[in-house]
């Protein structure tokens, strides 16, 4: 679609979510196009960034309203819902594992693998991307090429309020078994998230790589090799143990990815 017309779109979804009314034609629009992958709810700016795209997910929130509730057979199993299955997994190369679940308006890139997952609307799913048994990609959660999300793996979703920035999770990255990244933490690209680590936007994340601890909040650096820890915290009640992620290492940006990984897994006894 032309600027300009992607431009018109923009503002007739503005305009009908500010006004309380339906412009069914744009909001059908926006969304064959979050399918398609030609729009993002959120996407990467040159000087590394994110930006949240208000209007697709202003679209996705009319979408509900303008779809009603429909019964979908898919071989022995019954659904019944307002949004339609995500279709075409062929023309995209992508394999889709009975029974994941994929929606429509979220977006599957080339030679992606799910297994038995739950890919939510606006989502983004890179090319070449495992999502593994029982992983859940939450809308509009932005997840990048080549990335492997661990079994039972928790991305949180978000759609109001509009402006709210979704999970990222870069190029390259693994995050291991159970994980749970929610409130619009970015993972940065190469990173490695060991079995269990709990980020939300308040949790610290401890750099104790150098003599001091260094703390950061919201964003995992690139490279970065996470594991779950604690830190005491006081309270009137006592003294208790706070969950904190802890980085312990850095891959080496030096070596091919897939060995960087395995080596960071085993220099820092991970859990995957």
């Amino acid at each position: 679609m032309h600027a300009e017309a992607l431009d018109d779109l923009r503002r007739r979804i503005d305009r009908a979510y500010e006004a309380g009314e339906m412009d069914a034609e744009a909001v059908e629009e926006a969304v064959a196009m979050l399918d398609r992958g030609e729009v993002r709810s959120a996407e990467p700016q040159p000087d590394g960034s994110w930006r949240v795209n208000e209007w697709v997910k202003k679209a996705i929130l009319l979408f509900f309203r303008l779809r009603g509730l429909e019964t979908v057979e898919v071989g022995p199993f019954e659904y019944r819902d307002r949004i339609p299955l995500k279709h075409g997994h062929d023309r995209s190369g992508a394999r889709v594992v009975p029974p994941a679940v994929v929606r429509y308006g979220s977006f599957i890139g080339r030679g992606a693998v799910l297994m038995p997952c739950y890919v939510n609307i606006g989502a983004w799913v890179g090319p070449e991307t495992m999502v593994d048994t029982w992983a859940t990609v939450g809308s509009c959660a932005q997840i990048g090429a080549r990335v492997h999300l661990a079994g039972g793996v928790g991305i949180g979703g978000v759609l109001e309020p509009p402006q709210a920035r979704p999970v990222v999770v870069e190029d390259d990255c693994f995050i291991g078994s159970r994980c749970v990244v929610t409130e619009g933490v970015i993972v940065g690209r190469k990173a490695v998230l060991g079995a269990n680590v709990v980020l939300t936007a308040s949790t610290p994340i401890l750099d104790v790589t150098g003599p001091e601890p260094i703390e950061v909040r919201g964003r995992v650096p690139e490279r970065a090799v996470v594991v779950p820890g604690t830190r005491s915290r006081r309270y009137p009640a006592g003294e208790f143990q706070v969950a904190t992620g802890l980085i312990v290492g850095w891959r080496d940006e030096r070596t091919e990815p897939k060995v960087s990984l395995n080596q960071a897994l085993r220099e820092h006894g991970l859990a995957v």
